[in-house]
């Protein structure tokens, strides 16, 4: 007896196994909590097996079962995406499923609007996207969890491939009224006179702090967060100074208060912005297309760093 079951059952199916609750898959595809409650228990039903264990204070965990029906179901779909991507690259057609990772320090202002001019040229594709720090996008790629990342060339191992698009200085961000906010450059043997506010991401802070020690000093650390726009706000109220390579549009902190742009002097490397990809996967149709998509924006935008405008 052949049995019914459709790929949409196993994507529910993977995204409640690694989130392990039914209610974080449904944040996670965009799909009701009932709906995904229901493609379980027929895959259940017409399997004849038990998945999950139902814990009502602690979610949902694998049986036994569930952990060996995982491997298998992870094994379908990414062949399922092969079949899809085989059928573009046979007609010459940019379609299938393209799932984009960015660093959570730039999404924000870079992703969606290059998004949507692709997604309007390529109705066939399926994009998603997820934002986090250059390590988790790192193995994300090794997992295929991802087809491409946009991010810096940082830490980029050897069976990834980083394809550079431009390069961004460091600079030291401050409060309008802080003592060095009308400096026309800045060096960190200057900062470190101040407190420190650090944008605490695994191997982004690594970087940033190489800068002072490359000039021997130590910063003093007052305050330390993973996100970029509570960063800005801590410094533009007075918290600290903080370096970072994204100059937004505005340079105001997201509640209202201004803030100062510095280059930096000295030897701290800019960084490269660029596309991180597996070894071979510009000859994915979609990923490709993505990828010659993003540079021509990103190019013609002047952004991130530079106003719209191409101003200084």
């Amino acid at each position: 007896m052949a049995l019914r079951f459709t790929l949409r059952q196993l994507e529910y199916f993977v995204t409640v196994g690694e989130q392990g609750s039914i209610a974080q898959a449904s944040a996670q595809v965009n799909v009701s909590s009932p709906s995904i409650s229901a493609a379980i228990s027929q895959l259940e039903e017409e399997f004849g097996l038990p998945l999950f264990v139902r814990k009502h204070a602690h979610g949902l965990s694998l049986t036994q079962a569930g952990r060996q029906f995982m491997v298998q179901a992870r094994k379908v779909l990414a062949e399922a995406d092969s079949l899809n991507r085989l059928a573009g690259s046979i007609s010459g057609n940019v379609q299938g499923p393209l799932s984009i990772g960015c660093l959570l320090t730039f999404a924000q202002v870079v992703l969606p609007a290059v998004r949507r001019e692709f997604q309007q040229d390529h109705a066939n594709v399926q994009v998603s996207q997820i934002e986090c720090d250059q390590q988790t996008l790192i193995e994300k790629l090794r997992r295929a969890d991802i087809d491409v990342a946009l991010s810096y060339d940082l830490e980029v191992p050897p069976d990834l491939e980083f394809i550079p698009l431009r390069s961004l200085p460091l600079y030291a961000v401050v409060a309008a009224n802080h003592p060095l906010a009308h400096h026309k450059s800045v060096s960190v043997e200057t900062l470190v006179e101040y407190p420190m506010v650090l944008l605490d991401l695994p191997i982004s802070r690594t970087y940033f702090l190489s800068a002072f020690e490359s000039a021997d000093v130590t910063p003093n650390i007052v305050e330390r967060t993973r996100d970029m726009a509570v960063m800005r706000s801590l410094v533009a109220n007075g918290f600290g100074f903080s370096v970072a390579n994204i100059r937004p549009h505005s340079d105001l902190s997201p509640d209202g208060r201004a803030l100062s742009f510095i280059p930096l002097e000295g030897p701290p490397r800019p960084l490269r912005l660029g596309f991180i990809v597996p070894v071979g996967a510009r000859s994915i149709l979609s990923v490709n297309a993505f990828i010659d998509h993003a540079s021509q924006t990103i190019s013609n935008w002047g952004y991130p760093g530079l106003p719209v405008s191409g101003g200084a």
